[in-house]
């Protein structure tokens, strides 16, 4: 995960973060990962991939009490405006289009404005790059490689963006669905129908990783691709790769490994 100023990386059962001071220096902290185990009920479709996505939230506390400095692009005044317009915008969607499909689209869309402003009007986009061309590095060739990450493109297949469409489909499909329900009922079932969409949302990008060349992947990779090119990432300065790589030498350090495991 891309920060304001540094980047987080996950491991199998650990964590590592790197950041960049003021000063350029840069400060390292790590620690294990907070895991949701809830016996082979976690191991469902749907279920599992709900429990990781909350497992990855629920690092962020964990990262910034170990690393203080550590900063995240929504804090920036910008990306907290554009939650309120956000939200103000999908309100009066709601209640001036005529089509639900219309309405439910339009609120899905500007959804994703805070994050677009928060990459935009900080160094994340950078950071983000930072982040794939290490990983990518990495898995061509091990720590040693992850010194020539600047080398290496800084879009990656696996990046969070291909998950963007698929959570955009689920979310428009379920509140469609909720549309059927008492009026009464809704607020309750939102947040259940909320939580099934996140689960189906992972399958089908853990799906296109396995089946790159199925035209739902390539489709799928195609959206995210393009974000990652125009939006979400831009080359960043050689300081900032350094970053990079004492993020990765931490995670292989605490996951005792020098290859194959960071993600």
């Amino acid at each position: 995960m891309a920060l304001a100023n540094g980047l987080l990386v996950h491991g199998p059962t650990h964590w590592a973060a790197a950041i960049q001071r003021a000063d350029g220096s840069i400060a390292v902290a790590s620690g294990r990962k907070p895991r949701f185990n809830i016996g082979a009920i976690g191991d469902l479709p749907v279920v599992r991939g709900v429990l990781r996505i909350g497992e990855s939230v629920a690092v962020l506390p964990v990262m910034r009490r170990n690393l203080p400095e550590a900063r995240f692009a929504i804090e920036e005044r910008e990306a907290a405006y554009t939650v309120v317009g956000a939200f103000l915008t999908g309100v009066i969607a709601r209640r001036r289009l005529r089509w639900p499909i219309a309405q439910e689209t339009v609120s899905a869309v500007v959804g994703l404005a805070p994050a677009i402003v928060s990459l935009r009007t900080s160094r994340a986009a950078a950071w983000h790059a930072v982040e794939h061309k290490s990983i990518a590095a990495y898995e061509a060739g091990g720590l040693a490689e992850v010194a020539r990450a600047g080398e290496y493109p800084k879009e990656h297949p696996r990046c969070g963006s291909n998950l963007i469409a698929p959570m955009m489909v689920a979310t428009i499909g379920t509140n469609l669905l909720l549309r059927a329900l008492p009026t009464d009922r809704r607020p309750g079932m939102r947040t259940v129908a909320g939580v099934i969409g996140i689960g189906a949302a992972v399958e089908v990008f853990s799906f296109a990783s396995r089946h790159p060349e199925h035209l739902v992947a390539r489709g799928i990779h195609g959206i995210g691709y393009a974000i990652q090119a125009t939006i979400a990432t831009k080359e960043p300065e050689e300081s900032e790769l350094l970053v990079g790589a004492a993020a990765l030498r931490e995670i292989c350090r605490v996951e005792g490994t020098s290859a194959g495991t960071a993600a």
